[in-house]
């Protein structure tokens, strides 16, 4: 087995182990699924859900299934420990790119559960908006890199998720800051023609883009970008991922995913949005335009 389906076997896994394990001692206690979830504040449906693997309870659910059945102390901190463990993945970019070519295709699907998806970015135009050529220089940046002949394939695959957008019945939110829309990787020209695509991608009903000028007054300052993957269905699937040089983290805990909401919250205070992002825009193209001359 690769490294990158190795670890996607541990998360499935230590989820599993969690469910069994919380099966186990509901049964072990000789309380009914309607029972418990009487006593735990859940409906029966999610017990199930639950005990199958396909739901991850969180921690309080967790310590109040193992109060129900009166477990010990040590089986408890076990529990605690599979329940933090579930709730996070961790995906080496290394290890994912010899499994495969580009990890487009795995996002895109990532992306298909969300009804609403928040980005935010500090270093670079999210993926989303990026231009063709733009994004064909942001991988030929990328460590581990790309092999010169593969470059076609994800730049393509890349702007097959941007399809997404024109799904009028799905919403995407954007923050970039300042410092992201002048990141160029390569010559002005082309920075020119991606902060235009942002503008116009910013007039679709369904997105919305807020930019952040460098001299706004800051209300929290996140060290690094994040996307929250919001779902409407009310079955708590909402979660973050956090990309970093090395890797990229996806978290499901609700505390985790309800500081992430609070930091986009604080961000969307500092933002332009509407008009007034796109004449900042524009007047940040007529800077960078000076740059050529």
């Amino acid at each position: 087995m690769d490294d990158l389906a190795a670890e996607a076997g541990r998360h499935r896994t230590r989820r599993q182990r969690l469910a069994t394990e919380l099966r186990r001692l509901r049964d072990l206690a000789g309380i009914s699924g309607r029972d418990l979830a009487h006593r735990i504040g859940i409906s029966q449906s999610k017990v199930s859900r639950i005990e199958s693997g396909s739901v991850i309870p969180s921690l309080p659910e967790v310590t109040a299934w193992g109060d129900a059945v009166e477990a010990p102390t040590q089986t408890r901190e076990l529990l605690a420990d599979l329940t933090e463990a579930a709730f996070t993945e961790m995906y080496s970019w290394r290890a994912a790119l010899q499994r495969q070519t580009h990890l487009q295709d795995d996002i895109r699907e990532q992306e298909d559960q969300a009804q609403l998806l928040r980005v935010f970015q500090p270093t670079i135009v999210p993926g989303l908006l990026q231009t063709a050529e733009y994004a064909r220089r942001v991988f030929s940046l990328f460590d581990p890199p790309y092999s010169e002949g593969d470059l076609p394939m994800v730049v393509a695959a890349r702007l097959q998720r941007q399809l997404a957008l024109y799904d009028e019945s799905r919403r995407f939110e954007f923050i970039i800051t300042e410092a992201a829309l002048r990141c160029r990787p390569g010559r002005v020209r082309l920075l020119l023609a991606q902060l235009d695509r942002v503008a116009t991608l910013s007039t679709l009903e369904n997105v919305m883009v807020g930019v952040i000028p460098q001299d706004s007054e800051s209300a929290v300052c996140p060290p690094h970008g994040f996307t929250l993957y919001e779902s409407d269905s009310g079955t708590g699937d909402s979660f973050v991922e956090i990309e970093v040089t090395h890797m990229r983290l996806i978290a499901r805990d609700a505390e985790d995913v309800a500081t992430y909401r609070r930091q986009w919250s604080l961000l969307s205070e500092m933002a332009l949005y509407g008009d007034a992002a796109r004449e900042f825009l524009a007047r940040l193209s007529t800077d960078i335009r000076s740059m050529e001359r």
